[in-house]
C-alpha cells in the first residue's frame, strides 16, 4: 500500500476517534454526520486491516495497531496544520473570528473587562466567548478545537499543550469598613480569631490557605463556603465574616484589606493552548493582548 492510495482525510477522522474515543462526539469536531464517521472508520479498517477501535462500555478502545500508529499520524497532522497556519495572515482591525476561553469566574473578572477595551479598539469584529472546562478536560478540549485558550493554575501537565505564565496574585484578608475588628494589621491569634469566608467549587478539601495554616499546625474558622469568587466579597461587605481571597480582586471594593499574619505562596495562573496553535497567527496574537491586559492590574 502506498500513501498515493490513501484518502489522507482519514487520518483525520483516525484522530478525532482517538482522542474522543466516541463516534458521535467525534462527528461533532469534524462537524461531519456520525455516519460519515463510520463511514470512514470502515474504510479505514479496510485500509490497514485492522479493526482499529473496539466499541466497548468505556468508549472505542484503540487496537494495538492503532496505539503504534497514533503518534506518528498525530506528529504529521500538526506539522501539516502548523504550515498551513504559518501561512495565514491575521489582521486584528479587519478580522471576523470567534475565540472561545476556558476561565473560572475570577479570571473572567480579571481578564475580559480590560480584554474587551481593547478588542474594541483593535479588533472590533473579534467575539469572545468564555466557558469553563475542567482541568482534567483542557487538553482534549484545546486539542480538539473547541476551545482556543484556557487560564489555569500551572497543575495541567500534557505533552501537547504550551503554556506561559501569567499575572501572579498576592492574598490578602477583606473586612467591611465597620468590621468590629479595628486594627490594620492582625496577629495570628486575631485571624485565627475571626469567621471565615471559603471559596471552593470542591465540597470537601482544604484550599491554598487552609493548607498553609496546618503546615504551621493552626486551623481557622470557616463559617462559609461558597462556589464562586464574584459572590464573596458581597457577603463579606454585609456580613463580619473576613475574606481571604486575591488583592486584585478586593482592591475593587470599598473595604478594609489587611496583610496577612503568614506567608503564603502567590497565585499562580497559566495561559495554556495546544501545540497545533502555537505558530497560529491569530492565537498569537490573542496570547499577546491577554497578557497585556494583565500587566497593568
Amino acid at each position: 500500500m502506498r500513501l498515493t492510495q490513501v484518502d489522507l482525510n482519514l487520518f483525520v477522522v483516525f484522530e478525532a476517534i482517538y482522542t474522543r474515543r466516541n463516534l458521535t462526539r467525534a462527528a461533532e469536531v469534524l462537524c461531519i454526520t456520525q455516519p460519515a464517521v463510520s463511514n470512514a472508520l470502515a474504510r479505514m479498517r479496510k485500509t490497514f486491516n485492522d479493526q482499529l477501535f473496539v466499541s466497548t462500555s468505556r468508549g472505542m478502545v484503540p487496537t494495538p495497531v492503532a496505539e503504534n500508529i497514533y503518534s506518528r499520524v498525530s506528529e504529521a497532522l500538526l506539522l501539516l496544520d502548523s504550515s498551513v497556519q504559518e501561512s495565514e495572515l491575521f489582521v486584528p482591525q479587519q478580522a471576523r473570528k470567534v475565540f472561545r476561553l476556558s476561565m473560572n469566574d475570577l479570571t473572567e473578572s480579571l481578564v475580559l473587562p480590560r480584554l474587551t477595551a481593547m478588542l474594541e479598539q483593535e479588533a472590533p469584529g473579534v467575539q469572545i466567548e468564555s466557558y469553563f472546562t475542567a482541568r482534567r478536560d483542557l487538553a482534549t478540549e484545546l486539542e480538539a478545537g473547541a476551545i482556543d485558550l484556557a487560564i489555569d493554575a500551572p497543575l495541567v501537565n500534557d505533552p501537547k499543550l504550551r503554556h506561559s505564565p501569567l499575572l501572579p496574585v498576592k492574598y490578602v484578608c477583606m473586612l467591611r469598613k465597620d468590621h468590629p475588628f479595628k486594627g490594620d494589621t492582625m496577629t495570628m491569634q486575631q485571624y485565627l480569631g475571626l469567621a471565615h469566608l471559603h471559596i471552593s467549587s470542591r465540597r470537601k478539601g482544604l484550599g491554598v490557605v487552609d493548607t498553609e495554616l496546618l503546615k504551621l499546625g493552626h486551623k481557622r474558622n470557616i463559617q462559609m463556603r461558597v462556589q464562586h469568587y464574584l459572590v464573596a466579597p458581597l457577603i463579606a461587605m454585609r456580613s463580619d465574616l473576613a475574606l481571604t481571597g486575591p488583592e486584585h480582586l478586593l482592591q475593587d471594593y470599598d473595604a478594609r484589606l489587611i496583610e496577612l499574619p503568614f506567608e503564603l505562596p502567590l497565585m499562580e495562573w497559566h495561559l495554556y493552548w495546544h501545540r497545533s496553535s502555537d505558530q497560529d497567527q491569530a492565537n498569537r496574537w490573542l496570547r499577546s493582548r491577554i497578557a497585556a491586559a494583565l500587566q497593568f492590574i
